[in-house]
């Protein structure tokens, strides 16, 4: 059982309130009584200094009593209630699954974050953390690939694991070949996306800085079949255009050196994957841009959501009543009892 915030008190009929101004009034005609003698006596000089004592203990709380039960009746007559707000949000949300290439060439160098140079993974990483965080309603997947595809995370809402599991990827998987699965990407995702039914719209988000060279499914047979289920395709090309600095080790000092990388991303096939599936394609050369891109995707793919709000309330009228109902019966019985005996 809930137990209601007391501060969130409402009275029905206020009003009857105002009979709590009784109190002092009532509580100075109480005052001004005696104790009825209990025995009857042929002079009053035996008892005449008890004369001087106008109201016993035992009065004094007998009025206490009434005064208490007046009140407690008068708060029950103004109908008091405690009442608890509750909110229902029932989100109509998106699936997305991401699809990050993992492959070697997602180690270049060519992002930069506060003037350092960055790889393509740890910036795609933060970027991608950040979209995350500002779709809480969505179930959101994420697929890596390189050589084939293996999956980082089914569609979830526990978002907090997902980021776990989305700071664990890295390039080089031991049990991954290296290469570029687009294709096989594709139909991955697709395939855990059309595993609900109940879903309002499913798209993918795959970003790579490659062309398909891995894979037994070409990558637009893939999007043609993500389009005949329903899927959206948005298409993300990372790296600069022409050459990017690829870091290495020298093997004579061991320190990190950089050797020029030549841009393979296949534009044109990206292109069509979006197309086919009334999707987007972006081309991300930079931090800023990559930024842009998945701000642009948020606010294409919005969620809706319906709040409503209802309060649930505990009636206190009846134990109020009960409560007031005892206080006037044991005022009664010790009156009759007690109450009655000279002091």
């Amino acid at each position: 059982m809930r137990i209601p915030d007391l501060s969130a008190m409402t009275f029905m009929q206020p009003w009857w309130l105002l009979l709590l101004l009784l109190l002092p009034a009532i509580a100075l005609l109480e005052g001004g009584k005696g104790a009825a003698p209990a025995v009857i006596y042929s002079s009053l000089k035996p008892v005449l200094a008890l004369g001087k004592v106008r109201r016993s203990r035992i009065g004094g709380w007998l009025s206490s009593l009434l005064l208490l039960a007046f009140a407690v009746l008068v708060v029950a007559l103004a109908r008091p209630r405690l009442g608890k707000s509750f909110s229902q949000v029932k989100a109509s949300g998106i699936d997305i699954m991401l699809a990050l290439d993992v492959s070697g060439s997602m180690q270049a160098e060519d992002y930069k974050i506060d003037g350092q140079q960055i790889s393509r993974v740890d910036v795609v990483k933060m970027v991608t953390q950040k979209f995350i965080d500002a779709r809480p309603n969505d179930r959101i997947g994420m697929m890596a690939f390189a050589g084939r595809p293996y999956l980082v995370s089914p569609l979830t809402l526990d978002h907090d694991w997902l980021l776990q599991n989305l700071q664990r990827v890295t390039v080089g998987e031991p049990k991954i070949e290296d290469g570029t699965a687009i294709g096989s990407a594709i139909a991955s995702c697709t395939s855990r996306l059309i595993e609900r039914k109940d879903t309002k719209s499913r798209i993918i988000v795959l970003l790579t800085d490659g062309a398909n060279n891995m894979g037994k499914v070409s990558p637009l047979t893939a999007a043609d079949a993500a389009k005949a289920l329903g899927v959206k395709i948005y298409t993300i090309a990372a790296g600069v255009d022409g050459y990017a600095p690829f870091p290495m080790q020298d093997r004579r000092t061991g320190q990190k050196v950089y050797v020029p990388l030549k841009a393979d991303v296949d534009v044109d096939t990206l292109t069509k994957i979006a197309a086919t599936t009334a999707g987007k394609f972006y081309r991300a050369t930079d931090t800023r841009k990559l930024n842009q891109i998945f701000d642009e995707i948020d606010k294409l793919e919005k969620s809706t959501v319906e709040t409503k709000q209802f309060t649930e309330y505990l009636e206190l009228f009846p134990w109020l009543l009960g409560a007031g109902l005892g206080l006037l019966a044991v005022q009664a019985l010790l009156a009759q009892t007690v109450g009655n005996r000279l002091p």
